[in-house]
């Protein structure tokens, strides 16, 4: 696969809906980092998928059942899903995802998105990662408004404390639910915040990562996502039966060069 060095710019028009050949996309995503080389090495992606058959809990994102697989079978999925090598006696080099398998994951993605719009489904949308994918999501959520669908926010501003004792707040930006401390935005693995939105309200359909869409598929709710490579509880689930399309690609380069990902969901709209 080629992997092309230099940094991408996006432009204002990028998220606007607009006719792209695939080869653009393509090129888009390896020059993001998005696609092609990824920033977690084969170490790291062992040591993650290893986490997750030890069944460490911040691996689990809120999901049973997934740690029950051995090593090189959860490996294969990934790679299935991301094009990377599934030998498991492989554990050095670099991690190489495949755009052309992160664009089919966003062409699955955007018609189910889709239909939810042409259903007019409440659709609730979050990410636990307010670094990389807020843009991507914040301008699908203005997607589905404009085309008949209703983003929610379930909870909005609700304030509880952790079982650590610290403070956690759910909030809302441009209709992306993300976790804070009430002073910053979260990086988060935590199930926590998307089991009691949904004890508010259940959605006919949830976009999502990490913990939050975790705990959608647990729930049962509809659910389509993204992981990381180095993230694997979803992609088991997913093979499990359980959620939606899974896109796997790099989840936190940055936000604007995602455009790519969005043009492909708003592709697959009427």
């Amino acid at each position: 696969m080629d992997v092309v060095a230099s940094k991408p710019h996006a432009e204002p028009e990028h998220w606007i809906p607009g006719e792209y050949d695939r080869e653009t996309l393509r090129r888009a995503l390896l020059e993001s980092g998005a696609a092609g080389v990824n920033s977690h090495d084969r170490p790291n992606v062992v040591w993650k998928i290893k986490r997750l058959v030890q069944g460490d809990p911040d691996s689990l994102f809120g999901l049973s059942g997934v740690s029950d697989l051995p090593y090189a079978d959860v490996l294969r999925l990934v790679a299935e899903a991301a094009g990377i090598d599934p030998d498991p006696t492989v554990f050095h080099g670099h991690v190489v995802v495949d755009a052309d398998r992160v664009l089919d994951a966003f062409e699955a993605i955007g018609d189910r998105l889709a239909l939810a719009a042409r259903r007019g489904e409440r659709v609730l949308l979050a990410t636990g990662h307010p670094t990389g994918l807020p843009v991507l999501y914040q301008e699908t959520g203005k997607l589905l408004s404009d085309r008949g669908a209703k983003v929610i926010r379930p909870l909005e501003g609700f304030t509880w404390e952790d079982t650590s004792g610290r403070r956690r707040q759910i909030r809302y930006f441009a209709g992306v639910a993300v976790l804070t401390d009430r002073a910053s935005a979260l990086h988060t693995h935590s199930p926590e915040a998307m089991e009691r939105m949904l004890a508010e309200m259940t959605p006919d359909l949830v976009f999502a990562d990490h913990g939050f869409a975790g705990a959608a598929i647990e729930a049962g709710v509809d659910t389509v996502s993204i992981a990381d490579v180095n993230d694997p509880a979803l992609v088991v689930a997913g093979a499990q039966g359980r959620g939606g399309p899974v896109a796997v690609m790099d989840d936190n380069v940055q936000p604007e060069t995602y455009w790519p990902c969005f043009q492909v969901i708003a592709s697959r709209f009427d």
